[in-house]
């Protein structure tokens, strides 16, 4: 089993379901409207950072161990961010549902759900913890679910960073419109990276454009830029440091 389907079978096996699919979506419908995560992404002639909050990665281990969520989500605002990530996966990435609101109360940047999201009640529950934006993986869902996945969005009024690999990702997405697309540099069966993916793929999406994962210069910033990208989503270098919002500083210098 892969290292992607390993992930999303613990995530099922354990979730809880504290309300049903019906309940989320009424209380959803009743919240304030998100932040424009899309608008953050499109600012001229700059390259937008999506700087992620993360305390575990299955490929480097843990991070940091202090969970100042409030902390970190303000110093990513004041020294640049143009959005928040943030990982809700417990397992692989310590993170928890919480942790979007407590981000997004402490700054006024939209707030991406950074999780391996799989049905409408994963949709729905994002909504009611306040994202903004969820991330959806092609790699892990069929076509019909990502345009299933796609109208429940919709009409949660949440916008989708969607998340490719490969040329297969890309078909599974064709006419799927008014997303941004992410480009994972990270293979998710071995985990290793692969910075010439973005290379493939960027000049076959027409959309905003996202450069994900092995980012950790300001010549890979620069490379990325080069090859079109709109923003780029920056974590674990950013959290490995002691200040991630003077990293992220230093990154944008």
């Amino acid at each position: 089993m892969s290292i992607l389907h390993d992930i999303l079978r613990k995530r099922l096996d354990t979730r809880v379901c504290s309300s049903t699919t019906i309940e989320l979506r009424a209380r959803a419908l009743e919240m304030p409207l998100p932040r424009d995560f899309l608008a953050s992404l499109q600012i001229p002639d700059e390259l937008s950072v999506i700087a992620e909050i993360k305390f575990r990665s299955p490929s480097e281990g843990v991070l940091r161990s202090s969970d100042n969520i409030e902390y970190l989500a303000t110093s990513y605002e004041r020294n640049g961010a143009s959005a928040l990530s943030v990982l809700t996966e417990q397992h692989a990435f310590g993170g928890q549902l919480i942790n979007i609101l407590r981000a997004k109360s402490s700054c006024k940047l939209p707030v991406l759900r950074k999780d391996f999201l799989y049905d409408e009640y994963d949709v729905w529950e994002s909504r009611t913890s306040g994202a903004d934006a969820i991330l959806l993986i092609a790699k892990m869902l069929s076509r019909e679910q990502l345009i299933e996945l796609r109208g429940i969005a919709e009409q949660a009024t949440l916008t989708i960073l969607l998340e490719l690999h490969d040329e297969d990702d890309l078909c599974k997405a064709e006419g799927i419109t008014n997303v941004a697309f992410g480009v994972n540099h990270r293979n998710l069966d071995t985990l290793a990276i692969d910075l010439g993916i973005s290379n493939k793929l960027f000049p076959l999406i027409n959309g905003i454009k996202v450069a994900e994962s092995g980012l950790r210069s300001r010549t890979d910033v620069v490379k990325m830029r080069e090859r079109g990208a709109d923003a780029v989503l920056v974590g674990t270098s950013f959290m490995k440091h002691a200040d991630p919002g003077q990293a992220l500083a230093a990154f944008l210098k």
